[in-house]
């Protein structure tokens, strides 16, 4: 796939755009900033899919009464290295936003934490939250699982979601380690961004409802998803759906509402984040030291065939977010024309 052409906008505008859009929707200000915030950090890491073009589903289900367009954190079970949340259908950015911050908090104070989200809604792009950990100096491990549309391994009906799971450890002098990745061998919204811009997908992405190869991403978004790397992506995925769904108390498998096609029930997602100080066993500086010395040496590796560079994980997008702070995001003429109409809903005029 092709990198999306058309306008490219200031990030700082589009993301002020985007906050008035969501308190159109009747989101209060506070919270209408943090996920115009996470939504245009996405685009900035060039994940597309997970960015404003999802601007529209979320302030629909906001209009239709399926997400509460004041998101109130109730803590559930609570110790001092644990908090279960209750997000009582609550905006997904808003509830992960808060979870990841009480995680921090509670690993400062006791070394290692706990937070479990339930009853939420979808929360956007991981990699927010374990970056935010890292900068407060703890390796963060994240989870959320997802309406189902991937079958396990050996099976033909879904049963699991594309279950991302992300991890961030803080480094020294070199940048921060921010993996992010799903369970599948692409994440559904990439999908979902390929049928608004008219391309078709990569064959291995998908296949049909009846078990076929495709590249059309109507024909994949009727049919499942595929896990990546075979049995181990589907081992993964168990993992995914028993931390965020089954040991939270959300929703599971086939039980959580579809984002797009359920706009009749909440989706009753669960969010699971694993904190700890980096400084638990080590101290900070020696920790620091060695995750750099290993970032270095792995870098003077000498190349394979074919390569120019060997990235970090999480290095190709916090590249791509310099690129698009100085030379703007772009928006294809779908999401543009997306984000306009929304504005019209609400009597917002589109700057761009």
């Amino acid at each position: 796939m092709t990198e999306p052409s058309g306008i490219k906008v200031n990030y700082e505008e589009l993301e002020q755009y985007v906050r008035a859009l969501f308190q159109g929707a009747g989101v209060e200000e506070e919270q209408a900033a943090t996920i115009a915030r996470h939504l245009v950090l996405a685009n900035l890491r060039g994940i597309d899919s997970h960015g404003v073009s999802r601007v529209d589903i979320y302030t629909r289900r906001l209009d239709y009464g399926l997400e509460r367009k004041k998101t109130t954190v109730h803590v559930d079970k609570e110790t001092a290295s644990s908090t279960l949340i209750d997000g009582g259908n609550g905006m997904g950015i808003v509830l992960a936003s808060k979870g990841i911050e009480i995680a921090v908090e509670k690993a400062k104070e006791t070394g290692l934490a706990v937070v479990g989200i339930k009853n939420s809604g979808h929360c956007g792009m991981l990699a927010d939250y374990t970056q935010y950990a890292a900068k407060h100096l703890c390796l963060a491990l994240a989870t959320t699982n997802a309406p189902s549309n991937m079958a396990p391994w050996g099976g033909k009906q879904g049963f699991f979601g594309t279950n991302p799971f992300s991890y961030g450890v803080p480094a020294g002098e070199e940048q921060d380690i921010i993996f992010d990745m799903a369970t599948s061998v692409v994440a559904r919204g990439k999908i979902t961004l390929a049928r608004k811009n008219n391309q078709q997908i990569p064959l291995g992405w998908a296949i049909t409802k009846e078990g076929k190869p495709t590249t059309d991403p109507d024909e994949a978004l009727d049919g499942l998803v595929l896990p990546v790397g075979g049995a181990k992506g589907y081992g993964l995925a168990f993992l995914v759906d028993v931390l965020s769904g089954l040991l939270t108390g959300a929703a599971f498998g086939p039980y959580i509402g579809s984002l797009y096609k359920d706009l009749d029930r909440n989706q009753k997602i669960g969010q699971f984040f694993f904190v700890m100080r980096a400084d638990l066993f080590e101290h900070m500086e020696e920790f620091q030291r060695r995750i750099d010395q290993m970032i270095r040496e792995i870098r003077q590796i000498p190349l394979a065939d074919g390569f120019e560079k060997i990235y970090m994980p999480g290095e190709l997008e916090h590249e791509k977010s310099v690129e698009r702070k100085l030379g703007g995001i772009p928006l294809t003429g779908s999401v543009l024309q997306e984000l306009e109409a929304v504005g019209k809903r609400y009597g917002i005029d589109c700057p761009f």
